[in-house]
């Protein structure tokens, strides 16, 4: 794939709040069958048009499928990537309106689950862009005393938050735009992780603000920039660090949390280092559940952009080699 400067969050979205608005209320006249109808004309013509997010999801997807067992390789193609968004799109709406009940999750953690409930303590939960990660969030309001708070790129994902808010808020979880982590946003976050609430972070994409604090790390069998952000917060935080997943298997939605690091720490000289392991660690975390949903990992932009000439490069193995320090 040709090398590309852009970046994710100058991707426009795809969709505006009126057509999210149309499938909302196909839905609810016609119910997903009619729904998945709809849905591919419209997924059809996105696929066509974006030729960027068409071209990531074959790099990605081709990496992927490399890992997988090879009865496992047949059937992922981008456009069955993208749809595979369009049912997750929905899914995020019926979330949030309460349409999905606890009957539809399964907690294959469970015993991590209970000591978040049982426990006073905050902490802070990596999340990805794999699955439905609403699924997770909106159901902390059935989790008692477990507050959230969701940092998120509002400019870069505005119409639906703000469609999400009009459809249903929740006291106990709060959306916070971070464009850039200040010392006032991260003080902040310490007093609510200190009233035992939880900060959940994305960890799969590069800051909005350019290329600094990128750990180079091996991801599917090549070099990528994996944000050092949701880690280094951990560290100030000095507070327990959980990793989530949600994925969409069978007609459930499987929810793992697995417990990173009771603290991280790092140290002033092998700073960096230890940066890059954490992120190495997360990244390897994040393959693992990609290859059981490899059609559920939704990064439509060139996730690997600068690592390639367009031949393939050996992988090193030394996270110490980044991009930038």
């Amino acid at each position: 794939m040709a090398k590309s400067d852009s970046h994710w969050s100058r991707t426009g979205e795809a969709g505006t709040v009126l057509g999210m608005k149309i499938l909302l209320l196909v839905y609810r006249l016609l119910g997903r069958t009619g729904f998945r109808v709809i849905l591919i004309p419209v997924m059809t013509y996105y696929y066509l048009t974006q030729k960027e997010a068409r071209q990531a999801s074959a790099e990605y997807l081709q990496r992927v499928q490399v890992l997988l067992e090879p009865k496992r390789r047949m059937g992922h193609t981008p456009f069955k990537h993208f749809m595979m968004f369009g049912e997750v799109l929905l899914d995020k709406f019926l979330v949030w309106m309460g349409h999905i009940r606890r009957e539809d999750v399964v907690f294959e953690t469970p015993a991590v689950f209970e000591k978040i409930d049982n426990n006073r303590e905050g902490g802070v939960i990596v999340v990805s862009h794999l699955g439905n990660t609403e699924v997770c969030s909106a159901l902390a309001h059935q989790l008692p005393g477990i507050r959230l708070t969701v940092l998120v790129y509002t400019q870069h994902a505005e119409k639906f938050n703000s469609l999400m808010k009009k459809v249903n808020s929740s006291a106990r979880i709060e959306m916070m735009q971070v464009t850039d982590m200040s010392p006032a946003t991260a003080m902040i976050l310490s007093e609510r992780v200190e009233a035992g609430e939880f900060v959940v972070i994305a960890g799969d994409r590069t800051p909005v603000t350019g290329q600094q604090r990128v750990s180079m790390i091996d991801f599917m069998g090549r070099q990528a920039p994996m944000p050092q952000g949701a880690f280094i917060l951990a560290g100030l935080l000095k507070c327990p660090v959980y990793l989530m997943f949600c994925l969409k298997q069978q007609v459930q939605y499987h929810i793992y949390l697995e417990l990173f690091s009771e603290r991280l720490k790092f140290s002033r000289k092998q700073r960096q280092q230890e940066i890059d392991e954490a992120v190495q660690r997360y990244a390897g975390r994040l393959e693992y559940y990609c290859k059981k949903a490899p059609l559920q990992w939704f990064n439509f932009f060139p996730f690997w952009s600068g690592t390639s000439d367009g031949k393939e490069s050996e992988v090193s193995t030394n996270v110490n080699k980044r991009s930038v320090s």
